[in-house]
């Protein structure tokens, strides 16, 4: 039951594991401490010099340290400006070293958080990023992690040098007058009680406020992406508004936040300036033989007790913005990552693949995507996947580099099980292209001779973009292959990008090669010089195919028709027209005209 204990008990811990982040900065923030000791230890010196500044006003001449040796002569004429100086000079030293210090402990702060929290999503598996969309994930690397910060460092920054000042100041009024001073204290339960309603309130906002901030960053994320979409269906308006309503409902819950913090704090400030009233009223009553400068300099040190006490207040709303980020960033920091637990790491394999018995569920999900499929394929075979949407063909493509865990049957890659590869190494053996492309902003190429292939000779990239068809286009483009090609290749057009995706695989020259629907945004001519190519690059490779166009999969060595999850038919392409059955109806109702045919 998550009663209101166990809720603080979780903030607390979740704070402590926040604080754990500082600890390589360990050094400087105990420099940035010092400072703001030194920066305390002034308050109180402030309030004293106004006891000789006023005592002074009577008697000048009068000498500050009338019984320490070389200082008797110094009178309070000359004294108390020099010190204010001295004081002034002393706190702004103590400024600097706290504020540039924890300046440093903070930025560090971020750029690791925001290191662990991408680098965390590059090991994440395929399932979370299904789950999630991207402009929650963005959010947390980019809002989360500024509001944690300010928990993690700028709240220190208050508590210790706000806490230290309270210290002192309450220090010197009990050492002034004990008596007064526990007048003082009298209120201390009442702002402790205020301070921990406000703290629930605040922590609670503040998780709505990230949420609305996530919705706000996917929207966006969403309509600049699929901006050519927007535009070509009219959907303007439709975004406008759903960007409105997004961003209303963040300014919505930051005003609720900020009226919480409103109402909160001059009611505060009522409760301190009243015990200060109090307390002046005391001072006059009961001033016995003090003089007019001890009375001056306690009501200075007693004045400036509220705004260090208020700032202690309010940080509470700053530490429970950063638990909630905390929250939501330690919740991804603790997904497990990708099940990696195989140890065969091989420099080279043959490529033959067999698929055993094989059956697959989604995880959180009841319905079986695949079930019993089995087939084999030898090193030079071309196999191909064949079936209506929704049949399972692009599922059982992602399950051979273990895009996802498979929990019935095997997948044996020269006849070890891909589960006992490790995960690099197996995916090392793999090309995959896919019918939605991926390029990054870079250049033509940087985008071939991407991950493990950077750094590879220009001589093969070219050879590799020539293979694919793409060295005609890429040698007339403004800069050739250091071209750069905008985000996710929007200056090319789609085969212009499939061809690259494609020369990206060749030049991997890996001994699987998976393509799934790998052609589908070439045109007749460039398809045909591609598939060319890839009947060269096929020899000595396992090759599986997903697509719809028959050029593609006549010369298949095997084909392999799928329907709900299951293998219906096999055989090659005559064999299967042959047989008049499921392949046969495809085949008459299109197989080969890209618009009737969604293989997805």
């Amino acid at each position: 039951m998550n009663t209101p204990a166990n809720r603080e008990s979780s903030s607390l811990k979740i704070y402590f594991r926040l604080l754990n982040y500082v600890k390589p900065y360990v050094g400087i923030f105990l420099l940035s401490i010092v400072g703001f000791v030194i920066f305390a230890s002034t308050q109180p010196m402030l309030a004293g010099i106004l006891k000789y500044f006023v005592d002074g006003l009577s008697n000048p001449e009068a000498a500050l340290f009338p019984n320490v040796p070389y200082l008797r002569d110094l009178q309070l004429l000359q004294a108390v400006p020099m010190l204010i100086v001295l004081i002034a000079a002393w706190q702004g030293l103590g400024s600097y070293l706290g504020n540039y210090f924890l300046a440093k402990v903070s930025l560090g702060l971020v750029h690791d958080l925001r290191l662990e929290l991408f680098n965390k999503l590059l090991v994440l598996p395929n399932r979370y990023f299904d789950t999630h969309n991207s402009g929650h994930l963005i959010s947390r690397i980019t809002f989360n992690v500024t509001m944690v910060t300010g928990a993690a460092t700028d709240a220190i920054k208050v508590v210790i040098r706000e806490g230290l000042t309270v210290v002192f100041l309450f220090g010197y009024l009990i050492w002034m007058n004990w008596k007064l001073t526990l007048v003082m204290l009298a209120i201390l339960p009442l702002i402790a009680m205020m301070v921990g309603k406000s703290s629930k309130k605040f922590r609670k906002q503040s998780k709505k406020i990230q949420v609305a901030m996530g919705d706000v960053t996917h929207v966006a994320s969403e309509t600049i992406q699929g901006y050519r979409v927007v535009r070509s269906f009219g959907g303007e308006r439709y975004e406008q508004e759903r960007f409105a309503n997004a961003s209303q409902s963040n300014t919505d819950k930051q005003l609720r936040m900020t009226k919480t913090g409103a109402i909160y704090t001059p009611m505060l400030q009522l409760v301190i300036y009243t015990a200060m009233a109090a307390l002046m009223f005391l001072v006059l009553f009961l001033r016995g033989d003090a003089s007019a400068g001890d009375l001056v300099a306690y009501i200075t040190a007693a004045g400036l007790l509220p705004k260090p006490i208020r700032q202690l207040s309010e940080v509470s709303s700053t530490i429970q913005k950063g638990v909630a980020g905390a929250e939501s960033i330690f919740e991804q920091l603790d997904v497990e990552p990708e099940v990696d637990l195989g140890t065969v790491e091989r420099d080279r394999v043959s490529g033959q693949l067999d698929v055993r018995n094989l059956s697959f569920t989604y995880p959180g999900t009841d319905r079986e995507v695949l079930s019993d499929i089995s087939f084999t394929a030898m090193p030079g075979q071309m196999i191909a996947l064949v079936g209506r949407s929704g049949s399972g063909k692009s599922t059982l493509a992602s399950l051979i580099p273990r895009f996802y865990h498979h929990e019935q049957g095997q997948i044996l890659l020269d006849g070890v099980d891909t589960e006992e590869y490790r995960l690099r190494n197996l995916r090392r053996h793999i090309a995959q292209v896919t019918q939605h492309v991926t390029l990054f902003n870079d250049t033509v190429a940087n985008n071939i001779a991407y991950g493990d292939l950077a750094g590879a000779p220009r001589e093969q990239i070219e050879a590799a973009a020539a293979d694919a068809y793409a060295k005609d286009f890429v040698d007339q483009l403004p800069e050739g292959f250091d071209t750069q090609v905008g985000e996710n290749g929007v200056l090319l057009s789609g085969g212009q990008r499939q061809r690259l995706a494609i020369a990206r695989a060749l030049l991997k020259n890996a001994p699987l090669l998976i393509l799934d629907e790998a052609t589908s945004a070439l045109d007749t001519e460039s398809e045909r010089h591609i598939q060319a190519a890839l009947d060269q690059v096929m020899k000595g490779r396992t090759t599986l195919v997903i697509a719809h166009r028959l050029s593609t999969i006549e010369k298949a060595d095997l084909i392999l028709v799928m329907d709900q999850g299951r293998i219906v038919e096999r055989g090659t392409h005559a064999q299967l027209l042959a047989q008049n059955g499921f392949y046969a109806r495809l085949h008459a109702m299109g197989l080969d005209e890209p618009a009737k045919a969604d293989i997805t």
